[in-house]
């Protein structure tokens, strides 16, 4: 009996031993190829078969790299890898569906041209379009002409968009394009750096959280950065041309809107619609009023409002430190726009300064110091940098002089002053609504980022 014990002990032994030194080379198989480098494969221009056979070849972490010429696909990467192109290599959809399609985490696409996408807005054809699956993609560099959607991140998070230049399709009716970068349901994305031209909206970001755009050029086209739904945004130092509105921030809170610039932007430079608990700070504004003209823009264009910023149905929103200069309206707010705190701003050389349509008395002023207007024609006996009168906009004889503008010669005549003591000592001569007990008497600057 113990013999035979013995002998079943020994017959089992050599198979345990034999699955042990096969785990121990498959360990050492897998430590080896965990330090080996990552590979590059070198692509022909304009062969896509070897294109596609790399794609599929590569390993996570490999870099993919074109040759000039043009390869015409619609790729879909499924792996972690990067896809680089060298001067002159083009991606050209054939007027087909998306362009490149990522479906991997962290993947990076760079130096490409990216060409001629679909025109199906129902179908989302995009020039890049980032599915949910490409968390952390970095599109770096590339110039893509002629696509619907330029860059479509589809609640992919950390995705970043940086150095490249999109143009949509010119030839497409503006509600029939695309926009430059769509962001959907994304969270900690960023877009900086890029130029984006003759799509709908430059930026249109949508549902999504704690992302940046920063550093961004961009017009001829609708809205320069547009807003829908989403809060804790970051929007910084971009510059929009040329388009009907330059920042179109609606229905978010806890936005933080600085050092932008909007330059000959025909309706708006800033439109803030149901825009709550939120920073417009040191942003410059240079509409153009009608007659005074601009290169292909401006207020000249027929039905354009020439409107520095406009604030319907927004509370609670520290407004400073910005310039709205040269244009039809300085700043308009309605629907309810109350609760504001505007202060250190420069309104100058607009026809009409300020339009409020409400009834109750707004003050535009904190903490002793207010806002600089370019017609105001108070005092300074104390030299403290502050009017020793306040500033109520849109009078009598602010519209007398939008009526007639020569008559601006006359504004510091007796017979101004005089018109404007009778509106200070008879109420019904005021249009209510707004006042700044702290007037500035020299621009502030706006320089805050």
């Amino acid at each position: 009996m113990e013999a035979g014990r013995w002998q079943e002990g020994r017959r089992g032994r050599p198979g345990s031993a034999r699955r042990e030194w096969r785990f121990a080379l498959a360990l050492l198989l897998c430590s080896a190829a965990g330090n080996l480098p990552a590979a590059q494969w070198e692509v022909p221009g304009g062969d896509t078969a070897a294109l596609q056979a790399a794609l599929d070849t590569a390993a996570p972490g490999d870099t993919v790299v074109l040759g000039p010429g043009a390869f015409e696909v619609n790729l879909r990467i499924e792996r972690p890898l990067v896809l680089e192109g060298r001067p002159g290599a083009v991606l050209d959809g054939g007027r087909r569906g998306r362009v490149v399609s990522i479906a991997a985490p962290d993947v990076t696409l760079r130096g490409l041209g990216i060409r001629r996408s679909g025109i199906d807005l129902t179908a989302m054809d995009a020039g890049i379009f980032v599915e949910r699956a490409g968390e952390g993609a970095r599109i770096l560099d590339n110039t893509l002409e002629r696509t619907l959607f330029g860059i479509w991140v589809d609640g992919a998070p950390g995705v970043l968009i940086r150095g490249n230049r999109i143009q949509g399709e010119p030839e497409l009716r503006s509600q029939d394009r695309g926009n430059g970068v769509h962001l959907y349901n994304t969270r900690g994305s960023r877009v900086e750096g890029n130029e984006i031209r003759e799509a709908r909206d430059g930026i249109y970001i949508d549902n999504s959280a704690d992302c940046m755009l920063e550093r961004n050029r961009i017009h001829h086209l609708r809205y320069g950065i547009h807003y829908m739904y989403s809060h804790d945004n970051t929007v910084r130092d971009n510059l929009t041309w040329e388009t009907r509105t330059g920042y179109a921030l609606m229905q978010s809170r806890s936005l933080t809107v600085t050092g932008n610039r909007s330059e000959g932007d025909t309706n708006y430079g800033i439109l803030m619609n149901f825009i709550t608990y939120s920073e417009i700070a040191g942003n410059r504004v240079r509409s153009v009023a009608r007659g005074q003209g601009y290169i292909t823009g401006g207020s000249d264009v027929p039905g354009a409002e020439g409107k520095g910023i406009f604030i319907y149905n927004s509370l609670y929103n520290d407004i400073r430190n910005n310039r709205f200069a040269d244009g039809d309206i300085g700043i308009h707010l309605t629907a309810g726009s109350e609760e504001n705190r505007l202060h250190g701003n420069d309104f100058i050389g607009n026809r009409v300064q300020v339009k409020y349509v409400a009834s109750r008395e707004q003050e535009w002023s904190h903490e002793g110091r207010g806002n600089f207007w370019s017609d105001y024609l108070g005092w300074d006996l104390d030299a403290d940098g502050v009017g020793d009168r306040y500033y109520e906009p849109n009078d009598a004889v602010d519209k007398l002089l939008w009526k007639y503008p020569l008559a601006r010669l006359l504004m510091n005549s007796p017979a101004v002053q005089a018109l404007r003591w009778v509106q200070r000592e008879f109420p019904v001569f005021r249009s209510p609504g707004v006042r700044d007990s702290h007037p500035l008497m020299l621009p502030a600057a706006s320089a805050e980022h």
